[in-house]
């Protein structure tokens, strides 16, 4: 993963595509950082992990963004997530994440929303980069409401 990005990276050097340079420099960078942090080097989750942290960074602004009327930027913010969603895996659609969901549900048999971390922690290995999780989160609140 990293080595792709590297290339991508000498790619937009080369094609001289500055918007996707920009965004690859800023994911290299955290990289880097996180491979200082841990004084390793990353595995393909590791970087899944980074690279999912940007998009989660970007979506924050966008609603910041969208607050101000600054459509200008929500348009390159939303560029910018384009360009970063090339590195993640391939997201499960809404039914799967819904299965694993119930599955979980079956498998801890949740009493009361005190339960939330034990869901959670059933669901985050099997979808942590594969779904958002905010979204795995509300569900899963929503569904212990209604026990």
């Amino acid at each position: 993963m990293k080595q792709k990005l590297l290339n991508d990276l000498v790619a937009a050097m080369k094609n001289q595509d500055k918007e996707t340079l920009s965004v690859l420099r800023m994911v290299k960078g955290a990289i880097q950082l996180e491979e200082i942090n841990k004084k390793s080097e990353l595995t393909d989750d590791d970087f899944v992990g980074v690279v999912s942290k940007q998009i989660k960074t970007r979506k924050e602004s966008i609603a910041e963004f969208e607050k101000a009327g600054r459509t200008d930027l929500v348009e390159q913010t939303t560029k910018e997530i384009e360009i970063l969603n090339k590195y993640m895996p391939e997201q499960l659609s809404e039914e799967e994440i819904l299965k694993v969901i119930d599955e979980a549900f079956d498998t801890v048999n949740p009493q009361a929303q005190s339960d939330m971390g034990k869901l959670m922690g059933f669901v985050t290995p099997k979808l942590k980069g594969k779904a958002d999780m905010s979204f795995v989160s509300k569900t899963i609140k929503e569904k212990l409401a209604n026990l």
